[in-house]
């Protein structure tokens, strides 16, 4: 039975150097461990940072595994579970006429790979929504579609904790996720960041206290919190807030760890309660299964 424990929300500023990155996430988790956290939540691109790196990347962990085997051994090391921020990984691959293998696109995912306390691979999800916008910062344009393919399927882990509810960053300003996540089961939401500063600054601490409020569910918001290079710039303030919507407690900048007890049966008191989705009227209509309908194409 889940009850009161203790998560912890990593925040780092990762830069090029990916063997320092995996450095500082491992010095970091360490310390979420011994200050109690049975699971650590790295943020979005805590290993590779660089969008144009990421496909080098993603072709060295399929050979060598070298981030999923860190995030395997941290999490058998420390006997903690381990989210692992985000990792670039290959596309799915497909059988052509000749029976090869064959890659369906030259892009990544980008993924949340969850390890539990034995080191063992229990879940895994590829990101959504893609960060295709303008921002008014040093870098301007920001389009994760050049180099990432996006995943299709929400993803429910069950732990020792509650049920993780798995998300990445720009997933943030998409509510219909969320509540089809909450109809699959979470409790808790977890969201692996790099909010920049200008849209952090801005939405960062609302989106992650509404998206708590209305789904009645823990939220964890691991971000990204520093100067990367001169032109790229995160927003940090990771931050845990509870499903009444308070937050636990929340970063400033840099590498740092947040720790706080959540508890579940708390939880599920606030929703017996207050049975908000009970009580809904309306049900989110899937876009795709609409345009069919109506007889629309794109």
């Amino acid at each position: 039975m889940v009850g009161k424990n203790k998560i912890a929300a990593i925040q780092m500023v990762s830069t090029s150097d990916v063997s320092q990155n995996l450095k500082m996430a491992e010095e970091l988790i360490a310390n979420a461990a011994q200050k109690g956290a049975g699971l650590v939540l790295l943020p979005e691109n805590f290993a590779v940072f660089s969008a144009k790196a990421m496909r080098v990347w993603a072709e060295k962990e399929s050979s060598e595994q070298c981030f999923s085997g860190f995030l395997s051994r941290v999490a058998k090391t420390y006997k903690l579970w381990v989210v692992g921020g985000t990792i670039p990984l290959l596309p799915p691959v497909s059988d052509n006429d000749s029976g090869d293998s064959v890659a369906l696109s030259d892009k990544v995912r980008t993924s949340t790979l969850v390890y539990d306390d034995l080191g063992r691979l229990v879940g895994r999800y590829d990101k959504i929504h893609l960060f295709d916008v303008q921002v008014q910062d040093s870098q301007g344009r920001y389009c994760e579609s050049e180099t990432i393919d996006a995943g299709t399927e929400p993803t429910i882990v069950d732990t020792p904790f509650g049920k993780l509810g798995l998300s990445i960053c720009y997933d943030l300003r998409f509510p219909e996720l969320y509540s089809q996540l909450l109809s699959m089961g979470a409790e808790i939401l977890l969201v692996p960041s790099a909010f920049t500063w200008e849209t952090g600054r801005a939405h960062w601490e609302i989106l992650l206290r509404a998206r708590a409020i209305e789904n009645q569910c823990y939220v964890i918001g691991a971000n990204q919190g520093g100067a990367h290079t001169p032109n790229r710039r995160t927003w940090g303030h990771s931050i845990i807030v509870d499903p009444w919507g308070d937050t636990l407690g929340m970063l400033d900048q840099g590498p740092s760890v947040l720790v706080r007890e959540i508890d579940i049966h708390y939880l599920r008191q606030l929703r017996g309660n207050m049975p908000i989705q009970q009580h809904k009227a309306f049900s989110v209509i899937n876009s795709v299964n609409m345009s069919e309908k109506d007889g629309v194409s794109e």
